[in-house]
């Protein structure tokens, strides 16, 4: 289904249908992405592993990766000059990006918040 012929309301549910699944696959290997009603009256169901969430997302995970990089290139700093790795917001919850983020930092657990919204609340 290409995205033009799409109405407005099918795209909210499409994106929300898979903001929702980002977040399960971020606890489980595998989710079924529903969405009752999503174009002309039919529904969707289909299943989606995080293998496959990673491999569409991969540009987006190198992109990230890239920032890092560049960041920690215009502070002057080593990656072992980083004591800690303090993770915030929801797409930090992806285990790919916390993986990348363990490696990169030769081999540190990113801190991870319960709620990390609630980092600002807590910290400021």
């Amino acid at each position: 289904m290409q995205r033009s012929s799409m109405g407005t309301k099918a795209l909210v549910k499409l994106r929300r249908a898979c903001e929702h699944a980002k977040r399960d696959l971020s606890e489980k290997d595998q989710v079924n992405v529903k969405i009752e009603s999503l174009f002309d009256g039919m529904d969707f169901s289909e299943p989606l592993t995080r293998a496959q969430f990673e491999d569409m997302n991969n540009h987006l995970f190198n992109k990230i990766m890239g920032r890092v990089k560049k960041a920690m290139d215009d502070s002057g700093m080593k990656q072992h000059q980083i004591d800690e790795i303090v993770l915030i917001g929801r797409s930090t919850q992806i285990p790919k990006i916390q993986q990348l983020l363990k490696d990169y930092f030769g081999g540190k657990e990113p801190y991870k918040f319960v709620k990390p919204d609630w980092f600002f609340f807590f910290f400021f």
